[in-house]
């Protein structure tokens, strides 16, 4: 099992819908998402756990009503064995390197200030390097595939400003994860449908704590935090993934206009992951699971009409059930447009 780690929360344009779509739109919404969800599609899933990419945008919380589309790359490579809290010799795994590229398509559309709906298409291409268990020889393989598509509504009308949601979803089960020289484990696909709900919160940090000034050019910092739970409901053939919350805690100061850039605006993210171990007589039982603390150091950027985010993903403190391999890095980025 191996410990990988896009949700996002985008900011939108203003749009006001009729008040008589108003009273109907929450029961809309759900059927719509509880709809697509039972139903065969092609689909991401990551059964290795890259939850942690779903966490840590928080430059990208809505804020009005509108669309947004995006496109996001995320990348990872996995070749360090890695055993409770420290670094384990290679030859006491199996498995020898897990690269993976992750592509997503999102679109998100909140349909007023307090209701929105979002959907996540994810392409992902992944190397493979193990021990052949015939022939003991080391081998390689290279694949590609949708992933599970991710289903969510939100709602945001805790406060006028937007700055609290909650997310309601599903991981449908519609990623490969039959491919013939993978364990399930590092599958594109985990072949489970998956409950997903998640939180956050956008505040300002005190413009001054006694004679302590807290700004920079007479603008504030702000801070977030995000929560999100991954829960597999229903299974197939004998392989349920651990259950996974990811979180982030973080800061972020807008420069505003600088220079050509419209606005720039540098982050700091702190991300944790705790996954439990997978069940089931497919799953590395006595290889799964893991705790892990990130930092994230990252900055976001608008030129014209585009949005771009990205950041570096570097782990500080990882806690691994036997051996599994372990990323000295990961990378972020998202180009986003409003409309």
């Amino acid at each position: 099992m191996y410990p990988i780690s896009s949700r996002k929360f985008v900011r939108l344009p203003e749009l006001h819908l009729s008040s008589g779509f108003g009273s109907i739109k929450p029961l809309l919404l759900l059927l719509i998402v509880l709809l697509f969800a039972f139903s065969p599609a092609s689909a991401w899933a990551c059964a290795c756990g890259c939850g942690v990419f779903e966490v840590g945008t928080a430059s990208l919380f809505p804020h009005s009503g509108g669309g947004t589309f995006w496109l996001e790359y995320d990348y990872m490579d996995q070749y360090i064995n890695w055993h409770a809290t420290e670094v384990a010799s290679a030859n006491r795994n199996d498995d020898k390197r897990l690269k993976s590229d992750f592509m997503t398509a999102g679109l998100q559309y909140m349909f007023n200030r307090e209701w929105g709906a979002m959907v996540e298409i994810p392409y992902t291409i992944r190397y493979f390097r193990t021990t052949n268990d015939e022939t003991g020889g080391i081998e390689g393989n290279t694949w590609n595939s949708l992933g599970d598509i991710r289903l969510m509504g939100m709602y945001t009308g805790f406060s006028e400003d937007m700055s609290t949601g909650v997310q309601l979803g599903v991981k449908v089960p519609s990623g490969w994860w039959t491919y013939p020289h993978a364990d399930r484990d590092t599958q594109i696909g985990t072949g489970s449908t998956n409950i997903l709900l998640g939180a956050y919160h956008l505040g300002t940090i005190p413009s001054q704590i006694g004679n302590l000034s807290l700004t920079f050019r007479d603008r504030p910092f702000k801070w977030f935090a995000q929560g999100y739970y991954d829960a597999p409901m229903w299974t197939q053939d004998h392989y349920t993934p651990g259950r996974e919350f990811d979180g982030a805690l973080g800061s972020y100061y807008n420069f505003g206009r600088v220079g050509p850039l419209k606005e720039l605006a540098p982050m700091l993210t702190f991300l944790w992951s705790d996954r439990v171990r997978d069940q089931g007589k497919a799953a590395d039982h006595a290889d799964s699971g893991y705790t892990r603390f990130l930092v994230a150091p990252g900055a976001e950027i608008k030129t014209g009409i585009l949005r771009w985010y990205a950041d570096f993903e570097f782990p500080f403190f990882q806690n691994m059930v036997g051996n599994q391999l372990t990323a000295p890095f990961m990378f972020k980025t998202i180009v986003s447009y409003d409309f």
